[in-house]
């Protein structure tokens, strides 16, 4: 084929500009990005040769050469890998085809400090070659393939592919240097590079320099798996930067685990815990980012079952020795040694978390903030296996407290007479704060738990045991008979009456009142019935005890899973001054229209604090411009 120019899709316009004038802090690191993704292109083919031998017939040997032409100003970047097709040129070079394109692009918020951490994640490194050059030249044959094809791009908004000429399999990088970058056609600079940063790297990575002889190869790199060696052999960079070509990140790893397990089942571990949430962690697919690899042989990098979905946020390496080394991705999943290490890897993660929140609860609430909202889908999905231990790990926002709470901790300061966790969910922690279902429980300072996460509406409902014997139970459902706590502003009855029977007769003031709102709203609400958690506001809507919660309702309906309203319960608090007028003008026989309107001013007003918007605000407005003017009469 001729030439075809190609114009790059808008998101690749917008990651070269932000590669161009701010990723990295230094430069050198674009020689990291091309030898990891050569490295990565090694590892591939080496997964197909597997069950394809002919792939690597008469060149076996894998390796990543680097050659500098002082007089061309070129730096040549090439490997022995799988190679690309001219499609793959154009997806990977021209486009973002990979799931979660549009999450990414709706992640870039302008500011381009804050988008470079997140344009490795994405796998796009190969655009930081346009920091040093002005001109970048990719000539690949996919292993099995007749066809060559070469990409050609100044980074500037255009690229061509066309067809070309080449002997073996895999890819070329050629990159025309500016002018302030011609330090990188200095071998030692190369070398010292190299060290730096990817001497884990378990490819060999080579310098090819000219000599009168010919060609003579030199070696930058131990090219041995990290994950092989022992911890004490291997320092603090060395780790930070096999986290970075692992995870193609570049914030720092929040913790690194490393070791190896022998004995029945034989495997080596290099996991690391982010810093920086990873850009595609709520992704509907929620893939793990593990690498396996068995016998050092790279298998796959998106195995199910590997780790469970609510550590998906771990990257690095878990290498087995016991899996066949032809096994397919298919079988994988079902591999019962596969399911042990799964259940181990978990198991000594979820230890070493539980470390670090014993011995660093201010670095644990960083990560809590970071990755808790998927932690807690382990409560919902794990069964039994390890839910002890995540209850132990999750931590919680609190109407007592700035800083965030364990169950253990939310346990040992319940007040005397308290059988519950409360909580309750809603979409801030501000907007929690100021809901009038807290006041009866602020005023006898019973804590609650303020939950945000979507998620927390589905891991509470599996929670049937909760937590040691004391059941979660929502401020937002069902009775609220707070007298058992003690203390708090506990009132005293009127009169010296006892408590009973000044209850008698507060509930005979009321009454006639319920029953007159009863009337006025009928099926608009479930019930109507007095607050006992109400203590300043007049009234507040909650679902009946055997309903769904408010909050998962709401969540239910946004997403089209729910098509109709729940009825709600209407709670009105009888000490306040609205409800006693009420009340006194029912006794007196004063039940017309002016009280139905009031019904349904309240009744739009619990709407409101709920956050939700009332059905007929045309109605509304004409009921509060009558209160109104009948307020302003008297």
């Amino acid at each position: 084929m001729t030439a075809e120019k190609r114009t790059f899709q808008a998101e690749v316009s917008k990651l070269l500009k932000i590669v161009a004038n701010s990723l990295y802090s230094e430069r050198e690191v674009f020689l990291r990005e091309l030898i990891s993704n050569a490295s990565d292109a090694c590892d591939k083919l080496r997964y197909l040769a597997l069950t394809n031998p002919d792939l690597t017939t008469g060149d076996g040997e894998f390796k990543i050469r680097i050659a500098a032409d002082k007089d061309a100003k070129t730096l040549t970047l090439s490997d022995n890998g799988i190679g690309m097709s001219a499609e793959e040129l154009n997806d990977n070079l021209g486009t973002i085809a990979r799931s979660g394109t549009e999450a990414f692009v709706s992640e870039l918020s302008g500011d381009e400090k804050k988008d470079a951490g997140l344009i490795g994640q994405f796998g796009v490194g190969f655009y930081s070659a346009f920091m040093i050059a002005d001109k970048v030249e990719v000539l690949t044959k996919r292993a099995g393939e007749a066809k060559a094809h070469l990409w050609t791009s100044d980074g500037l908004g255009e690229y061509t592919i066309s067809d070309a000429e080449k002997a073996n399999r895999g890819t070329i990088i050629t990159m025309h240097l500016k002018e302030d970058a011609l330090e990188f056609l200095e071998e030692q600079r190369l070398q010292h590079i190299v060290k730096r940063y990817s001497d884990h790297i378990p490819v060999p990575i080579l310098f090819v320099a000219k000599t009168d002889a010919g060609e003579e190869e030199k070696a930058l790199n131990e090219a041995s798996a990290l994950w092989t060696r022992a911890k004490s052999e291997i320092s603090e960079e060395q780790y930070k930067e096999f986290y970075h070509h692992a995870a193609h990140a570049f914030d720092d790893p929040w913790a690194t685990l490393h070791w190896k397990a022998e004995g029945v089942i034989e495997y080596s571990s290099l996991l690391y815990v982010p810093t920086q949430r990873p850009f595609d962690l709520f992704h509907p697919e929620r893939k793990n980012r593990v690498k396996l690899y068995v016998k050092r042989v790279f298998i796959t990098d998106d195995c199910e079952g590997l780790v469970p979905e609510y550590l998906r946020f771990l990257r690095g390496v878990i290498d087995c020795e016991d899996l066949p080394l032809n096994v397919s991705r298919e079988l994988l999943q079902r591999n019962p040694v596969l399911q042990k290490i799964s259940s181990a890897v978990t198991k000594r993660v979820l230890s070493e978390l539980s470390k670090k929140a014993e011995k660093e609860p201010e670095e644990y609430a960083k990560f809590w903030d970071a990755f808790g909202p998927v932690m807690k889908e382990g409560l919902y999905a794990d069964g039994t296996e390890h839910k002890e231990t995540l209850l132990s790990l999750v931590r919680f926002k609190t109407t007592e407290s700035d800083k965030l709470v364990s169950l253990k901790d939310y346990a040992e300061r319940m007040k005397e007479g308290q059988e519950a966790i409360y909580y309750i969910i809603g979409e801030s922690p501000e907007a929690l704060l100021n809901s009038p279902h807290l006041e009866g429980f602020k005023a006898k300072g019973v804590e609650v738990l303020l939950l945000t996460d979507p998620i927390d509406d589905f891991w509470l409902q599996a929670m049937f045991e909760g937590y040691e014997g004391k059941p979660f139970k929502s401020i937002t459902r069902g009775s609220a008979d707070l007298d058992a706590v003690k203390g708090g502003a506990d009132e005293k009855p009127e009169d010296g009456k006892k408590d009973e029977e000044a209850k008698q007769d507060a509930g005979a003031e009321i009454a006639p009142l319920i029953a007159s709102l009863k009337l006025a709203l009928g099926d608009t609400v479930k019930d109507v019935r007095e607050s006992k958690r109400l203590t300043d506001s007049p009234v507040c809507l909650i679902a009946d005890e055997g309903d769904m919660d408010i909050n998962l309702e709401r969540l239910l309906r946004q997403h089209k899973q729910l098509e109709q309203a729940t009825p709600r319960v209407l709670e009105i608090n009888a000490k306040h001054a609205v409800i006693k007028t009420l009340a006194k003008r029912v006794k007196a026989g004063k039940t017309g229209q002016e009280l139905e309107d009031a019904a349904y001013l309240l009744l739009d007003q619990a709407r409101i604090m709920e956050g939700e918007a009332v059905p007929d605000p045309k109605a509304f407005a004409r009921r509060l411009a009558l209160a109104m003017e009948r307020g302003l009469a008297v």
